[in-house]
C-alpha cells in the first residue's frame, strides 16, 4: 500500500525540475522511487550520484554491470522487495542476465547453474549472506570470494549489496507502487554510465553549497507532494 505522496513532473519547477532531468539523464527515467523521496529533497539530491556510480557499469568500477544486476537481483529476492526485483530484472536483461537465470537465482538452483560463472556463484552467495546478515561470520565464504575478486572489487560488490538493502527496505516500508512495464523498461539503456554526466551533475549541486537556501527547496517539495497529478495546469 502506498504511504507516501509521489511528485510528479508538471507540479515542479526551478531545482527540483533540474534535478528530475538529472535522474532521468542517469538513470533513464525518474522512477516512482525517486519521485517518493523527492520530498526529502536534499537527501534525494545527494543519494542519486551514489546511486548510479555504485550500481552503474562504467570506467571508475571494476565490476561489470552484469554482476552488479546478479548481486542486486539476489539481494532484493532475499528480502522480497517486488519493486526492486522488477526494476533490477529489467537492468539485468540488458546486462545480459537470461530469465533462466534469473529463475535460477530465486531459488538455490544457481548453485548447479551452467551458465554462471563460479565467480558470479560466489558474488551471488556473498550478497545473500550480507542480506541474511551471515557474511561476517562465514570465513570460508570470504575467501572463496577472495579466489575470484580483489579488495577492491570486493567492496564495490559489498556496497551494491548494502545499498539495495537499504533501497528495498526504504521502497517496502514507504510502499512504492511498482510502475507499468513499459516504464520500468526504460531504465534498460542507462546499464552504462557517462562519467561525464555525473561531473555535470555534482558540478551544478556543489553551486548550492554552502550557502543554499535549504529551507526553501524543502518547502517546494512540500506543496508538490501535495498536489494530485491532475491538478497541474
Amino acid at each position: 500500500m502506498q504511504r507516501m505522496p509521489m511528485i510528479e513532473r508538471e507540479n515542479i519547477s526551478g531545482d527540483l525540475e533540474v534535478f528530475y532531468d538529472s535522474v532521468t539523464a542517469l538513470l533513464g527515467r525518474v522512477p516512482r522511487f525517486y519521485r517518493t523521496i523527492a520530498s526529502a529533497p536534499w537527501l534525494a539530491m545527494c543519494f542519486l550520484p551514489i546511486n548510479a556510480t555504485a550500481q552503474r557499469q562504467w570506467p571508475g568500477t571494476r565490476i561489470s554491470g552484469r554482476v552488479k544486476e546478479l548481486v542486486v537481483i539476489k539481494t532484493s529476492h532475499v528480502n522480497g522487495c517486488d519493486y526492486c526485483y522488477a526494476h533490477n530484472t529489467a537492468l539485468g536483461a540488458a546486462a545480459g542476465i537470461t530469465h533462466d537465470e534469473v529463475i535460477e537465482m530465486s531459488s538455490d538452483d544457481y548453485l548447479d547453474s551452467k551458465t554462471l560463472s563460479d565467480a558470479e556463484k560466489a558474488a551471488i552467495r556473498w550478497a545473500e549472506a550480507m542480506t541474511r546478515n551471515t557474511a561476517g561470520r562465514d570465513d570460508a565464504l570470504f575467501a572463496e570470494l577472495k579466489e575470484h575478486f580483489s579488495d577492491g572489487e570486493i567492496i564495490e560488490i559489498s556496497m551494491v549489496c548494502a545499498m539495495f538493502n537499504m533501497i528495498n527496505r526504504l521502497t517496502d516500508s514507504l510502499g512504492v507502487p511498482i510502475e507499468e512495464q513499459a516504464e520500468i523498461d526504460l531504465i534498460k539503456p542507462s546499464l552504462h554510465l557517462d562519467p561525464a554526466k555525473i561531473k555535470d551533475y555534482v558540478t551544478w549541486m556543489a553551486g548550492f553549497w554552502p550557502d543554499a537556501d535549504f529551507e526553501s527547496l524543502n518547502r517546494q517539495a512540500a506543496e508538490a507532494a501535495a498536489r494530485p497529478a491532475e491538478a497541474a495546469e
